[in-house]
């Protein structure tokens, strides 16, 4: 009989998810075994030889079938770590990606640069999924006021969860489309989003992992992906002060797209573009 040592079960569960072309199999194996356990991926290594109990090794195979029918490891564990949180999220949630993060990053970089920085500002996310963008911020930044929507309740609720549980409820969440379910009097120092980029053509020819489980309201961008952009373009100058800038994601193919949006608005000052960690045009800065 064999001894289901911790090492022996990872050895087995990284062989297994390979011959199942499982992306990343060691880290899948190691996160979804932490989860079994209760413990973190560190203190697996800590105590490998200690053997599973059989409650134990019925609980990880059950979540190792759910992984090769290529359940997103965020939606079997129910978090994801983004910034400096662990967010939970579920089915019907778009997953936080670690490019996003070069827009927090760069928010944040301005609020801390500004001349007025100790003056709260007014922060707004349209589309804010599990909050990972505007809860990162708040944890960041406390100091200011910051608002989020989102068009699905299912979105907004892990949001407010997520909320409670990291930065103490701090935010304003609200239902409804982009600026649908706000006066035009109501202005904000930045707007942020993460808009749906992939053009419609192409979600079928994403990963299993995306197109199988991840929700296509918070992917489909539209025939050329840029549909999502073009509608937050054209209403945001009307809620920004002036001087007010938006962030905006978009694919690292999309720059030429975005200038032409912009282009169509002489109410916009500029737009620049900043890169992710792997060298792509990852967010759109544009200035009222």
């Amino acid at each position: 009989m064999v001894n289901w040592t911790i090492f022996k079960v990872l050895s087995w569960t990284e062989s297994y998810f390979k011959s199942h072309s499982i992306e990343s199999p060691r880290l899948a194996a190691e996160i979804l075994l932490g989860a079994t356990l209760g413990v973190k991926r560190l203190d697996l290594y800590l105590q490998y030889d200690r053997p599973l109990q059989d409650d134990e090794l019925s609980e990880f195979k059950h979540l190792i079938k759910r992984r090769i029918q290529h359940e997103p490891v965020a939606y079997i564990t129910g978090e994801k770590g983004f910034w400096e949180a662990e967010f939970s999220v579920e089915k019907g949630v778009l997953i936080p990606r670690p490019d996003t993060e070069t827009l927090v990053e760069h928010v944040i970089r301005v609020l801390n640069s500004s001349n007025t920085k100790n003056e709260p500002k007014k922060i707004l996310e349209l589309g804010t999924g599990s909050g990972a963008i505007i809860i990162s911020l708040a944890q960041a930044l406390g100091q200011h006021h910051y608002f989020a929507n989102d068009i699905s309740c299912v979105a907004v609720n892990v949001a407010r969860k997520n909320a409670r549980k990291i930065v103490n409820d701090k935010i304003n969440f609200f239902l409804g489309s982009w600026f649908s379910s706000l006066k035009e009097k109501v202005f904000f120092d930045i707007i942020v989003s993460n808009p749906p980029y992939i053009p419609s053509a192409d979600i079928q020819t994403l990963a299993p992992e995306i197109k199988d489980y991840e929700p296509e309201l918070a992917l489909d961008g539209g025939k050329n992906g840029l549909d999502c952009i073009a509608q937050i373009l054209k209403y945001a100058h009307k809620y920004l002060v002036p001087g007010g800038m938006i962030f905006i994601e978009m694919g690292f193919d999309q720059k030429q797209g975005v200038i032409n949006i912009v282009k169509r608005y002489p109410v916009y000052q500029s737009v620049d573009f900043i890169k992710d960690l792997s060298g792509h045009d990852r967010v759109a800065l544009i200035k009222k």
